[in-house]
């Protein structure tokens, strides 16, 4: 397998088992688990992976000082706890299709923090993928609030989208810790702080014994400890060294899509043309952000 096909399958892989995150977490409400309950058991299920790659690769890089440990500690609070719970308590209340698309937004969201905040320029291009973006969104929305309460989709989405903005955040500040650490050793860091973090408010907010749940509960969170986040993590990483970045970007962009499949096809969500052309709109947006 050349680098070329080998960082495209990796790319594929890690497409897919971010897309399929959203399908488990919908698959496991209706047993009456909550989502910090949830986020706990997929971080407690994925700790031990990320547990083994950070020490391994403490003790063969450099050892970080005081201001490292304090970025690593924000950055994966916000990151991967903050972002994650926003996102669980999101699919409470909307549906996976559209919860993929309002995540999605984060490399727009990305650039205007650039813009904002760090005397990035503004381009027509960036602009017009913003409206592509936020039309896209505008779009799927008339699809969920033709199937519910538009109230439930009016929060799921104010806190999903809050999700994608703690995640663009985090990707505006992770650029020099991973160019000081590398990606794998900052990434198992910032996944340890944040199963810590997740492990506190579990602790704090529901009792010990809501450890107990329906079996399919810890399926459903194992397969998502497993295959959304410790394969397309790493999937994630080795396609970046195969193929960059921005060509890497380019082929998650399927993600969108096949959450939508997905949601059709496992948890019968229906899908209109407002819905499918709303995902064209969003992915026609990273793509003109995106590029070169």
């Amino acid at each position: 397998m050349n680098t070329l096909s080998g960082g495209l399958g990796l790319a594929l892989i890690a497409a897919l088992g971010f897309s399929l995150k959203a399908i488990f977490i919908k698959l496991a409400y209706p047993y009456g688990v909550d989502a910090i309950t949830l986020l706990m058991l997929r971080m407690a299920f994925a700790l031990p992976v990320f547990l083994w790659v950070g020490l391994r690769r403490q003790r063969d890089g450099a050892a970080l000082s005081g201001g490292d440990w304090l970025r690593v500690i924000a950055l994966g609070c916000l990151g991967y706890y903050g972002a994650s719970i926003l996102d669980f308590w999101g699919l409470q209340y909307i549906s996976a299709g559209l919860e993929r698309l309002i995540l999605f937004t984060y490399p727009t969201l990305t650039l205007l923090i650039g813009v904002l905040f760090q005397g990035k320029a503004f381009t027509r291009r960036e602009l017009l993928a913003l409206v592509l973006c936020y039309t896209g969104i505008g779009a799927a929305f008339i699809h969920d609030l033709g199937l519910g309460d538009a109230r439930d989709v009016l929060v799921g989405g104010a806190l999903v989208f809050a999700s994608s903005v703690a995640y663009a955040i985090y990707l505006s500040g992770s650029g020099p810790m991973i160019a000081r650490l590398g990606a794998m050793r900052f990434s198992a860091l910032a996944m340890l702080v944040s199963t810590a973090v997740t492990l506190l408010h579990f602790g704090l907010s529901e009792p010990f014994a809501a450890i107990v749940q329906p079996l399919p509960v810890y399926g459903w969170s194992l397969a998502m400890a497993v295959f959304s986040t410790v394969i397309p993590v790493f999937a994630l990483g080795a396609a970046i060294r195969r193929l960059g970045p921005e060509r890497t970007s380019l082929y998650g962009m399927v993600g969108p899509m096949l959450t939508i499949g997905f949601g059709w096809w496992l948890l019968d969500e229906p899908v209109s043309l407002a819905q499918l052309g709303g995902a064209v709109l969003v992915v026609a947006g990273i793509l003109v952000v995106s590029r070169k």
